[in-house]
């Protein structure tokens, strides 16, 4: 099979454990059970998410093939030149290329020729965008704010301006362990009237997604420890 005949699913996984049959189409479990190659940011975890399924494959029978940050950019492209059959891209949470490593392997993909196919599934960002009541017009997502704690106000500062200035919609977001201390920044720096949404915990029991000011924040403060968040300023 040539790479102009092959295919790269992009399949998005759960948010929240145990939320598979809520959220996921029918298709996901359909294109799952056709193929055999995965590019997967975790194996453990593609692993226990396929079992999930109970699509009945041999899960020790699957190919795994690692694609992180990390991975040497050469090492996906030479990986999708020699794959000679259909595979899938599986993000670690939510949609493939989006906040997601896979963007890589979709590009290279489109650079050998290969259709890209994307699935309908969860994406924290878009949904935490749907449900803030802030513009879904003129929205950015600028991933991770820097630890650095200067760093971090003057980002958070130049993310509010935009949002006063252009009433486009900052989206952010945090390593879940940091999840408190970053909102700590955030109420500390803006304006006692801007507007922040909080979207925790996405589809999750403890799903909390809540916009306010910044001032009504600061009487009632989430716990967002390990919690999936994603932060809005509008």
């Amino acid at each position: 099979m040539t790479s102009e005949r092959i295919s790269l699913f992009l399949i998005p996984t759960i948010l929240a454990e145990g939320t598979h049959q809520n959220v996921l189409s029918p298709q996901i479990a359909e294109t799952i059970l056709h193929l055999d190659t995965f590019f997967v940011e975790n194996i453990r975890t593609a692993r226990r998410f396929i079992s999930s399924l109970k699509l009945g494959k041999v899960i020790d029978g699957l190919e795994f093939i690692e694609l992180t940050k990390d991975t040497p950019e050469l090492t996906t492209f030479e990986n999708l030149r020699s794959l000679t059959h259909n595979a899938g891209i599986l993000s670690e949470a939510g949609c493939p290329g989006v906040a997601d490593p896979g963007a890589v392997a979709v590009g290279f993909a489109h650079d050998l020729g290969m259709r890209v196919i994307p699935l309908v599934g969860p994406s924290s960002i878009l949904l935490a965008l749907m449900g803030s009541g802030m513009s879904g017009q003129s929205f950015a997502f600028h991933g991770y704010l820097p630890i650095d704690k200067a760093m971090r106000k003057k980002a958070l500062q130049t993310l509010e301006r935009e949002a006063r200035q252009r009433g486009q919609s900052q989206i952010f977001m945090e390593t879940p362990f940091r999840n408190n201390q970053l909102l700590e920044a955030v109420l500390e720096t803006c304006q006692p009237d801007t507007r922040l949404c909080i979207a925790a915990d996405i589809t999750g029991q403890e799903e909390l997604i809540r916009t306010l000011p910044v001032t009504k924040w600061k009487q009632s403060r989430p716990d967002l420890h390990k919690k999936p968040t994603i932060f809005i300023i509008g």
